[in-house]
């Protein structure tokens, strides 16, 4: 905060996306932007070359209600984007990747971040969107002294235990168990739905790197190791496609991007009675 006046005023606004208590759903506001609004920009927000990074805070808040996106810990474990909003007037949860920060890779505080705030949303009865772009968790020795796949277990955990609702949209990349955390979110039996996009691209391991550990005797024995492992993923860079994950029912659908405020409007109206019960169960704490 710049001031104590906008201290006050970002907390009146925190305050304002949340229930009264725990036992109650937030109610909802009249924004005026209609939810079958079709973002243009959306169409050509991801870059045609895979290893280039965009905005994600442009592609949240083109999405929600009069772009408006309350951010939670903007830096604090950049690597991750929560924060608040509305869609047709109705709180939601926001979760996000920022592929400009380590390229979206999940570390060991981007693990408790995402934790803390799916507890947050589920203790408060708040539908969560997500808008994946993640290639995993982040690896080395660094990342192993910092205790990342540790904590990133946090993440899975809160993920399992969490019984609001959910959304995800897979913008680009959503790869191993990092990504699974967000795949699993919510109860099993709820409103829990996953769609793609076009640029959309998911699976155990990235094709870069997963290359070296799959072919790597074949790779060893070659005349030219570094040619002969270009080549095997040039190939196999040719033959990814999400319509062949749509089509083994990775997600409910492939979707236009345009399309994403829509079926996110739609989908927190289909939650409200969901959460209305869910607001009955006794609460688990919030991770700190």
């Amino acid at each position: 905060a710049d001031s104590e006046e906008d201290a006050f005023e970002q907390i009146k606004q925190f305050i304002s996306y949340l229930p009264n208590t725990t036992n109650d759903v937030a109610s909802r506001i009249e924004t005026g932007d209609p939810p079958d609004r079709r973002p243009e920009e959306l169409l050509n927000i991801i870059p045609p070359n895979r290893k280039r990074s965009y905005d994600p805070r442009k592609l949240i808040k083109l999405v929600v209600d009069n772009g408006v996106f309350f951010e939670m810990r903007r830096h604090w474990a950049g690597a991750l984007i929560t924060g608040f909003a509305r869609l047709d007037g109705y709180s939601v949860g926001v979760i996000g990747s920022d592929p400009m920060f380590m390229a979206g890779a999940m570390d060991g505080w981007a693990a408790e971040k995402y934790a803390h705030f799916v507890d947050l949303c589920d203790a408060f009865n708040l539908p969560v969107v997500i808008f994946l772009d993640m290639p995993g968790f982040m690896l080395g020795s660094h990342a192993e002294k910092k205790a990342t796949m540790r904590r990133g277990v946090r993440a899975l955990i809160a993920s399992a235990e969490a019984e609001v609702p959910k959304i995800e949209f897979n913008v680009r990349k959503a790869y191993g168990v990092a990504a699974d955390a967000a795949h699993s979110l919510g109860h099993p039996n709820g409103l829990n739905l996953r769609f793609g996009w076009p640029a959309g691209e998911w699976g155990g391991i990235p094709i870069e790197g997963g290359v070296a550990a799959a072919y790597r005797r074949e790779i060893e024995n070659a005349p030219d190791p570094e040619a002969h492992r270009l080549m095997i993923e040039e190939r196999l860079l040719k033959l990814r496609s999400p319509f062949r994950a749509a089509h083994k029912g990775d997600v409910v659908d492939l979707i236009d991007p345009r399309e994403t405020r829509r079926l996110a409007c739609r989908f927190v109206k289909l939650a409200q009675p969901m959460l209305e019960k869910l607001a009955q169960k006794p609460k688990r704490a919030v991770r700190p």
